[in-house]
């Protein structure tokens, strides 16, 4: 049987990648909230109030620190960015396609070509 020592970092990382998918995602999700949290101490004196304040109770002043208590806690929970459809579908119906997209393009160069001729010359 093999014993827990206390280590320096306390939550532990076996206990923070529990909480999430791999470690690349902890480190995003760690990354992220930790800057989160060092604006919200950034803007305190301004009376803003745009950002979150840190979730738990701690006695560390580190942005990162704070966000892997948050992690273990599971009051900060990786999510996947909701993909936008329509916004793209309504982007690609701007772009002209078709023949009849070409030949206005052409006509427009053409008149700009012509109106960038000198008649004096």
């Amino acid at each position: 049987m093999s014993e827990q020592h206390d280590t320096m970092m306390n939550p532990t990382i076996e206990e923070l990648l529990d909480r999430t998918e791999s470690k690349f995602r902890l480190v995003t999700l760690g990354a992220l909230r930790a800057c989160q949290i060092n604006s919200y101490f950034g803007q305190l004196g301004e009376g803003l109030g745009a950002m979150v304040p840190p979730q738990v109770l701690t006695m560390s002043r580190k942005p990162l620190s704070i966000a892997f208590e948050e992690i273990a806690a599971d009051k900060i929970i990786a999510t996947d960015p909701v993909e936008e459809v329509e916004e793209a579908a309504s982007a690609e119906s701007m772009i002209p396609t078709g023949e009849g997209a070409l030949e206005q393009a052409d006509g427009e160069q053409a008149d700009s070509d012509d109106a960038d001729l000198d008649p004096a010359s």
